[in-house]
């Protein structure tokens, strides 16, 4: 039998169904629909009085914790406050994107100028998908994963990414065959786009750069004239992830029947791990290594690992944290006369990898290796992405692998250490680099913060509890928790449909579920062993889960039109009215993404949501903010909505919760639904606080794609494009940018969407902006949205407006400005004295070296 066959007959058994084997269970159990709520089992652990010891938490949804988290408990608190934290950090980077779309996720607390629509990133997506897979509510990940190929500018390979693998792990947690089945030609489109892209036919390997795993300025990238991107090569990572996708694809192919596809697959994967294990592997240095794909500057030779030419050719280190990776898709043959594991004697020697706050990402004594105090330079600093990849890979080595290098003690070792560098002033944090000597984060403030690009519940899961995800109907459950620990519990995990406990209590006092390792199953004890070891139980067929909530967010808006819109009696100038329906909600000061009444001289103010058309809304949520200080919950709110010209109070509608609160959102539920053109609401502010919010959302349920909204646009500026006029023009706009966008309705404060314009590189200390309106307008009020990207563009020092008196340009009358001085990130309006004329104007005097910039330009009668 060839390797070829042998990998084949590998998929083949992974995919079929499995013998029972003795256990609680033996009867077949009777799918529900998928629209059946089944019954919970039993609660192990207390939820609600684990959730009030998580004071450090920004989301306190306590309801959606105990709707979607597994409940962990042990006897390490900073491994249960890491947990946790990971799930609220997660909620930040929910991104409704649109009714269309639905839901994305975010890598970066903002949205950077090279992020994908809805500031979707694609390198994290391979450890997003880990963690998020054991949410009970499976909406966000399944519209996420159908995201990458099915959202006009999404990205699905400006990074390298393990797609296809990570869709066969979401199988393998929720043992859906339709999920799968539907995926698979996403995953395989992406396989081919990788073939296409970055396939070397002549060496039958994946080809690019380190930059491009998310790794620049690497010890292989500095000692080529490109020292951010590095020169092209054979990587461990890229391979190894194409290695997971085609053994994915191969899997998923077998369970249709398509013998055919999966033998091919099967082929493709057997050939990457021959060519890694031959070519990437240095016998010598016992690792994985970036292998040069072309001659460079400094005597580096194609076709030669890292230091085996060049500068440093024949230095004993060159290691990375890279040469891990393949352990991480179970690539090394564990029946294969090389030593492969021997790789592992480095990990957790301190003059190898090791470090308080590490691992680093090369090993100490390169000749390279470099600490940076400002992020990122991948050459020594402590990298969570890379942290979570050694992880998972240890995890399958101490499960799949008989090798003596490292144990579970080390395991948990390193995972103590990746729990102690979440921190930031005490607090659960995770930002892009730390300092793995000391722990101090590299901050890019309002970027890095809350960084979602590592895993860490699915390390608690499938390493520390020992939960190893299979697609047939045994639950393996391995731990690799300390010998000393007395209890461990992990309580009702959602796998296959199934509800499952894995508990350890030595003496069976602390849970009374019996002594030893134990596990529960939709209620019944399933299988125990008095030991802490490896245990297998049958468990009955997949139960297909719940079809998730399908209703839609009326109110969101981000794509920058003029609807859906809110307007209000007061805001505070810092803050945009954008935030609250930009399809994101987290209660951070800083970053703060926000609208608030933060110096309002009243008592009560007023919110109208606009969406330019009737919506049939079911219920709505406000996602009230709360700092204990200047911001409260208000003392009350009041919902009205639009009807036949005037506002009318709701008849029926029930509040979750009663009284308003803050760090969740506020739920009012209608027995019926409300078709509205706009809601009103009336907040009554606490005494001695204002009232702010995070996130509006109006969900409901409607035919897709929306129909547009018919309600008149009073912006008189506003050109849909098709027009000659209104015609927007200016005294310079940067080649990078388009005047016709200042005045196209679309607001865009972010920087990954090109919707504006700027004088970036204008050689002119000031420049001016003119609307014509092509015809005689009454305007009494200009509303500037002024971006800045906090470099190159930035608000300007002043301005002043202009407008056409038939004859000259004259100065408008102004009567006030909000905020005094130009502000980005939000609107500045400027009441005038009402004039009649045909043009307006803004003239900018720039803030040298930088220069002003506009998302958009509108202007009122009033």
């Amino acid at each position: 039998m060839n390797k070829f066959q042998k990998l084949f007959l590998l998929v083949s058994s992974a995919v079929a169904v499995y013998a029972p084997v003795t256990s609680a269970f033996s009867a077949p159990i009777q799918v529900e629909s998928a629209a059946t709520e089944r019954p919970r089992g039993n609660e192990i652990l207390p939820r609600q009085s684990i959730l009030a010891k998580m004071a450090f938490l920004d989301n306190r949804d306590w309801a959606w914790y105990k709707r979607n988290v597994p409940f962990l408990e042990t006897p390490d608190s900073e491994i249960d406050a890491t947990y946790y934290y990971r799930f609220d950090m997660m909620t930040k980077h929910f991104v409704y994107g649109s009714p269309e779309h639905g839901y994305s996720v975010t890598e970066f607390i903002d949205r950077p100028g090279w992020s994908g629509t809805y500031g979707a990133i694609v390198a994290p997506a391979g450890l997003q998908f880990a963690d998020m897979r054991w949410l009970r509510d499976q909406r966000v990940t399944r519209d996420y994963a159908r995201y990458w190929f099915h959202t006009p500018g999404a990205q699905p390979r400006a990074y390298s990414n393990w797609f296809g693998a990570s869709m066969w792990g979401l199988y393998e947690a929720w043992g859906d065959r339709n999920f799968i089945q539907s995926m698979l030609p996403d995953m395989k489109a992406q396989y081919e786009g990788w073939a296409q892209e970055h396939f070397d036919p002549k060496a039958q390997m994946f080809v690019w750069n380190g930059m491009q795993d998310g790794m620049e300025t690497n010890i292989n990238s500095r000692l080529t004239k490109d020292w951010f991107r590095g020169a092209e090569g054979y990587r461990p990572t890229l391979n190894a992830y194409m290695y997971g996708d085609a053994l994915a694809i191969s899997r998923a192919a077998a369970l249709t029947g398509d013998t055919t596809t999966a033998k091919a697959y099967a082929d493709k994967a057997a050939s990457l791990r021959d060519l890694v294990q031959k070519r990437l592997w240095d016998p010598k240095r016992k690792h994985f290594f970036h292998m040069f794909a072309n001659d460079e500057d400094g005597g580096i030779k194609a076709n030669t690992l890292t230091y085996q030419s060049g500068p440093h050719a024949g230095d004993p280190h060159g290691r990375e944290l890279i040469g891990f990776v393949p352990w991480q898709f179970n690539l090394p043959d564990p029946e294969a006369k090389e030593d492969y594991s021997a790789a592992w004697k480095t990990i957790m020697d301190p003059d190898g990898f090791f470090a308080p706050y590490g691992p680093t990402t090369v090993e100490r004594h390169d000749p390279q290796f470099k600490i940076t105090p400002r992020c990122c330079v991948w050459s020594g600093d402590s990298w969570p992405y890379a942290t979570s990849q050694t992880l998972e890979a240890m995890a399958n080595l101490l499960n799949n692998y008989d090798q003596s290098y490292v144990n579970k003690t080390d395991y948990v070792k390193l995972l103590k250490v990746f729990s102690a560098t979440q921190r930031h002033e005490g607090r659960p944090y995770i930002a892009e680099a730390a300092n793995p000597d000391t722990g101090a984060w590299q901050i890019v403030d309002g970027h890095s913060e809350h960084y979602f690009h590592s895993s860490y519940v699915d390390l608690v899961i499938t390493g520390l509890a020992g939960l190893r995800p299979r697609p047939d109907n045994i639950l393996e459950v391995n731990p690799l928790i300390p010998d000393d620990w007395a209890y461990f519990a992990l309580d009702d995990i959602a796998y296959h449909g199934h509800d499952v406990s894995v508990i350890w209590d030595r003496d069976g006092t602390r849970y009374n579920r019996g002594k030893g390792l134990t596990l529960i199953v939709d209620g019944q004890t399933a299988g125990n062993a008095p030991s802490l070891q490896k245990l297998e139980v049958a468990i009955p067929a997949p139960v297909t889960a719940p079809v998730p909530d399908d209703s839609i967010n009326f109110a969101v808006n981000n794509e920058g039109k003029y609807f859906p819109n809110f307007t209000a009696s007061f805001s505070d100038p810092k803050t945009a009215l954008q935030r609250l329906n930009d399809g994101v909600a987290w209660y951070l000061d800083a970053p703060p993404n926000r609208w608030t009444t933060e110096g309002s001289p009243n008592k009560s103010d007023s919110l109208i949501l606009n969406f330019g058309i009737e919506r049939p809304v079911s219920s709505l949520s406000l996602y009230l903010l709360d700092d204990g200080n200047r911001l409260k919950a208000p003392q009350s709110y009041e919902v009205e909505y639009w009807k036949e010209g005037q506002w009318v109070k709701i008849a029926k509608a029930d509040r979750d919760p009663k009284a308003p609160q803050g760090h969740k959102p506020n739920i009012i539920r209608f027995d019926t639904p409300v078709s509205a053109e706009k809601f009103r609401f009336t907040f009554v502010h606490s005494p001695g606080a204002f009232t702010g919010l995070s996130e509006v959302e109006a969900w409901g349920h409607a035919p897709l794609p929306l129909s547009a909204p018919t309600a008149k646009i009073d912006d008189l500026a506003y050109n849909p494009g098709d027009q000659a006029y209104p015609k927007a023009t200016a005294s310079y706009t940067s080649p990078f940018d388009k005047i016709e966008e200042v005045n196209d309705g679309k607001v865009f404060f972010s920087s990954n969407s090109r919707n504006r314009w700027t004088a970036f590189e204008s050689p002119n200390e000031t420049d001016w902006v003119q609307i014509d309106f092509g015809a005689e307008k009454t305007v009494g009020r200009v509303d500037m949205y002024i971006f800045g990207d906090g470099a190159g563009v930035r608000s300007p020092l002043g301005y002043s407006l202009i407008y056409w008196n038939g004859s000259e340009w004259t100065p408008m009358d102004i009567a006030s400005r909000t905020p005094t001085q130009p502000t980005q990130g939000t609107v500045n309006s400027v009441q005038v004295k009402p004039v009649s004329t045909s043009k307006i104007g803004v003239i900018f005097k720039h803030d040298s070296p930088g220069r002003t910039g506009l998302t958009e330009l509108m202007a009122f009668e009033k």
